[in-house]
């Protein structure tokens, strides 16, 4: 038979599983702010503080190489060099679709980082 443990984390099984939040972090906000937050919060079901720290982690924590975003840029390229020559009326080989896939798969990484980039200086400018 065990002894008994002595303090109430030990005894609940806290302290084992994660750090305790014990750190906080805190920024300012309008009210009209304050309410959109707390809107989106309630939708969540989660109280704002609970809703502000999983978002704020799920952002420190994404990863800047977005494979979905990469992908839907890649589509757009794809989608751009065909709609052109079959606009003009042009006709499009097998040949020339395959160079075009060829080069959607060089660039689109970089494509895709340049896209994100325009979107962050955009919302920058909002400000």
């Amino acid at each position: 038979m065990q002894p008994p443990s002595n303090s109430i984390a030990e005894r609940m099984g806290r302290g084992k599983i994660r750090d305790s939040r014990s750190r906080s972090l805190g920024t300012k906000v309008t009210m009209q702010e304050e309410k959109e937050l707390a809107r989106a919060a309630a939708a969540d079901g989660k109280s704002a503080s609970e809703w502000a720290r999983d978002v704020l982690l799920r952002e420190a924590r994404r990863s800047k190489d977005d494979a979905v975003f990469t992908e839907l840029v890649a589509t757009r390229m794809l989608l751009v060099n065909l709609i052109k020559p079959l606009i003009l009326g042009e006709k499009v080989s097998p040949t020339w679709i395959t160079e075009a896939m060829t080069m959607v798969r060089k660039e689109k990484h970089k494509a895709a980082q340049d896209v994100m980039q325009q979107y962050t200086q955009d919302a920058g400018k909002e400000k």
